[in-house]
């Protein structure tokens, strides 16, 4: 691990965040949805799918789900070396995989992809966590630190880790950072989706976990709708002869203004969790405080808690009369 490569925040698991995250990054082109099933890129998604980005509950010896190559020298892969580092080490290795002239890295990218292109996939993480510009994007997300508590004994917290899913030339490949090497899970036969290849692979991971478990998030990296949308309206608008086509034309500004609107939710979003809300909440305290409300509500709410726990009523009386002592 890099000694002087900082620290590396969590990241939360969402669209909104990691488009924001391209962005950051100055990449375009692009965006990321989110997929509530592994049969969602058949109906929504435009195409094509770069690639997929998997969020799973991470457990010590799991078995891989495919076979490591080190001889995919044609897949560019970096090991993740530094904490909590694994949400943007996933996205940028994705990224490093795309050959697609409408995509474009950025600057920072591009010049991380050029300066390691020879490195081994080591090397290549120490460069990523060292990197001060991918870092600052990275911690733009961090949530703000209210306080900490001391607490001894409690139980481990679950760990929750990215990969991403990337076709390179006809086979499929896994990359799992704290893997020594790219992991290849299927191969593409001719005249097939890479993403149907792939569906089976992710399915198999799933269904390892018990049953009734949810510990999983799937998203996608997309074209750009509203870039793709605004050239389709500018080709439809150069050939709507005699107004033959108002209808297309209004069905297509209607897109532009629902991903518009989608964007600005996504703003709003990464803006409430950058957000200190501790000195209003503070304040609100003090206020019910003042007015004798304060003890009441905490008491209700502890209530409503355990109601919703199952907890027998004795123990909820139990309880408040020992905070009445």
């Amino acid at each position: 691990m890099a000694a002087d490569a900082g620290n590396w925040c969590l990241i939360e698991s969402d669209p909104g965040v990691f488009t924001e995250m391209l962005q950051g990054l100055g990449v375009s082109g692009v965006q990321v949805e989110e997929l509530y099933s592994l049969q969602d890129y058949e109906t929504g998604l435009l195409k094509p799918v770069y690639g997929l980005i998997f969020l799973f509950k991470w457990r010590p010896g799991d078995e891989i789900s495919g076979h490591p190559a080190p001889e995919a020298t044609n897949v560019f892969y970096a090991q993740q070396v530094i904490t909590n580092a694994c949400a943007t080490q996933a996205l940028v290795n994705m990224l490093m995989n795309i050959d697609d002239p409408n995509v474009k890295l950025g600057s920072v990218l591009s010049e991380y992809k050029e300066f390691t292109k020879d490195f081994d996939a080591s090397t290549r993480g120490l460069c990523l966590s060292n990197s001060e510009s991918i870092r600052s994007v990275h911690n733009s997300f961090a949530r703000p630190t209210l306080y900490e508590i001391d607490v001894k004994g409690g139980r481990d917290e679950d760990n929750f880790h990215f990969i991403c899913y990337v076709p390179v030339g006809n086979q499929v490949f896994e990359l799992d950072g704290l893997r020594d090497y790219p992991i290849k899970v299927a191969d593409i036969p001719e005249n097939k989706e890479w993403l149907e290849c792939v569906r089976p692979v992710i399915q198999n991971r799933m269904d390892k976990y018990n049953e009734g478990e949810i510990h999983f998030n799937l998203m996608a990296l997309i074209p750009n709708r509203k870039e793709n949308l605004q050239a389709m309206l500018e080709r439809i608008e150069e050939a709507n002869e005699n107004d033959c086509l108002a209808e297309q034309i209004e069905d297509i500004k209607r897109g532009i203004a629902d991903e518009d609107y989608k964007m600005k939710l996504y703003r709003k979003e990464n803006a409430r969790r950058r957000h200190n809300y501790l000195p209003f909440i503070l304040e609100l305290m003090k206020a019910l405080a003042k007015e004798g409300k304060l003890v009441g509500l905490v008491d209700k709410a502890i209530e409503t808690a355990y109601e919703r726990a199952g907890v027998l009523t004795t123990e909820k009386t139990m309880l408040q009369l020992k905070r009445k002592q």
